[in-house]
C-alpha cells in the first residue's frame, strides 16, 4: 500500500474508532497533566505509528508517538517490520528523557519498571468500569467528518460476518434500489419494508401550502439536511409526488440512476439564484444548501441563497442510521454510495420537517458547526 494511502487511513477512518474506544479515565488524567506548565506526553504503541501518529497529536495534544516503524520502498509498504515495537518503546523513553530522568507517570505494563508512578487497567477493568467508553460530549474534539466505509469496530467477529453478507448485500441493494426507480412511490416504501428499509416521518404533511404571492414562484422548497445521496429521492417518496432535486457534485452514474430529475448547480450566487428560481416557477425544488454529506448529528456551514428565493421554506431535518456501512464516502467511488447504503441489513431513514417558515430565517435541530 502507499504509505500517503495508509497515513490518510489514520487521520481519516482510524479517528472514529480511537474516539469511540478511547478510555475515560486515563484521558482525564493525561489531559490534567497536560494542564501543567512543560508537561510533555509521549505514547508508547506496539500499533504501527503511521496508524496513531495522526489522532493522537491532532486530538489528544500528544508530543510525541513512538510505535512499530515500517518497512517501506519507492513510497509503498513492502508488508514487513522495519524495527520492533517494545525495542522502540523502552528506546524512545530513554532517548526522550535521557537516562538519568524518569516518565512521573506511566500507563500500563511498557513502561513500569521506567516511571516514578504508575497505572495498570486490565481488561477486566476495561469492561466492566461504567466510566471506560467517553461520551461524545466529552471528546477533545468534535468528530465531524471522517471516511471509510465501515460503521462497525472491525473485530474478527464482526468483520467474518461482514464478509458472509456481502453478497447477499449486493444482491439486497440491486433489488431496493429498482424497486425505487422503476416502481411508483406509495409501492416502493411498502415493497422496501418488506426488504428492511425502515423510515420514520414526522410533521411531513405539506398540504398547508398557501397560494403563491405575486411575484413569486409557484412552487415550494424543501430544505433538506445532507446525509447520503438518497436524501432527495426518500422525501420524494415521502411527499408522493415528483421533485426536482439541486444538486452540487454527483456523478453521471448517479444522474442516470436517479429516480427523480436532478440538476447541477454552477456554483454561481447569480446564476443559480435564477436558474432555482425557473424551477420554483414550474413546481417544487428540494436543495441541499450544505453542498456535501456529514454522517455525525452537525449542520454544516451552509449557503444562505435558498432563503431569497421564495417564501415558502419547508426546512427537512434528514437522518440515517446504518450497522454495517456508511452510504457516503470522500475517497472513493461517490457512485458506489446508494449501493453501499442499501446493503446495511436494516437501514433506517428518520425524516422530520417544520412548517412555514419565514423568509431569511432558518431552523433546524441539529448543531451547527
Amino acid at each position: 500500500m502507499k504509505v500517503k494511502d495508509v497515513e490518510l487511513v489514520g487521520r481519516t477512518v482510524l479517528v472514529k474508532f480511537y474516539l469511540e474506544n478511547l478510555n475515560l479515565e486515563i484521558y482525564e488524567l493525561v489531559s490534567g497533566g497536560k494542564k501543567e506548565v512543560g508537561t510533555r506526553v509521549m505514547v508508547l504503541t506496539s500499533v504501527p505509528r503511521v496508524m496513531v501518529e495522526g489522532f493522537c497529536k491532532e486530538y489528544l495534544s500528544v508530543d510525541k508517538v513512538v510505535g512499530t516503524e515500517l518497512h517501506s520502498v519507492g513510497g509503498y509498504f513492502s508488508g514487513f517490520v522495519a524495527t520492533s515495537g517494545v525495542v522502540m518503546k523502552h528506546e524512545g523513553v530513554k532517548e526522550w528523557f535521557g537516562d538519568e530522568n524518569k516518565p512521573d507517570i506511566g500507563f500500563q505494563s511498557c513502561v513500569l519498571n521506567q516511571s516514578k508512578d504508575f497505572y495498570v487497567m486490565s481488561n477486566e477493568d476495561m469492561k466492566t468500569s461504567s466510566r471506560t467508553k467517553m461520551p461524545r460530549e466529552k471528546h477533545p474534539k468534535p468528530l465531524v467528518f471522517h471516511d471509510g466505509r465501515l460503521a462497525f469496530l472491525p473485530t474478527p467477529l464482526a468483520l467474518w460476518t461482514m464478509i458472509l453478507w456481502f453478497p447477499f448485500g449486493i444482491l439486497l441493494a440491486i433489488i431496493r434500489l429498482c424497486v425505487g426507480v422503476f416502481l411508483p412511490y406509495k409501492v416502493s416504501i411498502f415493497v422496501g419494508g418488506l426488504t428492511g428499509v425502515k423510515i420514520r416521518v414526522n410533521e411531513c404533511d405539506y398540504s398547508w401550502k398557501k397560494k403563491t404571492k405575486e411575484g413569486k414562484g409557484s412552487g415550494v422548497l424543501f430544505v433538506c439536511t445532507h446525509r447520503t445521496l438518497l436524501d432527495p429521492v426518500i422525501l420524494t417518496m415521502i411527499v408522493n409526488k415528483p421533485l426536482t432535486a439541486v444538486t452540487y457534485s454527483i456523478s453521471r452514474m448517479s444522474e442516470i440512476l436517479s429516480p427523480i430529475k436532478t440538476i447541477r448547480a454552477t456554483r454561481d450566487r447569480k446564476k443559480d439564484g435564477e436558474m432555482m428560481n425557473k424551477l420554483l416557477c414550474e413546481g417544487d425544488l428540494i436543495v441541499c444548501p450544505e453542498g456535501t454529506t456529514c454522517r455525525e448529528p452537525y449542520l454544516l456551514r451552509f449557503s444562505s441563497l435558498f432563503a431569497e428565493l421564495t417564501d415558502e421554506i419547508v426546512p427537512v431535518a434528514m437522518d440515517t442510521h446504518v450497522t454495517m456501512f456508511y452510504g457516503t464516502t470522500a475517497g472513493g467511488l461517490k457512485w458506489l454510495d446508494p449501493f453501499y447504503f442499501m446493503m446495511n441489513p436494516r437501514p433506517t431513514l428518520p425524516c422530520s420537517s417544520a412548517r412555514e417558515i419565514g423568509q431569511g430565517a432558518h431552523l433546524w435541530s441539529w448543531k451547527q458547526v
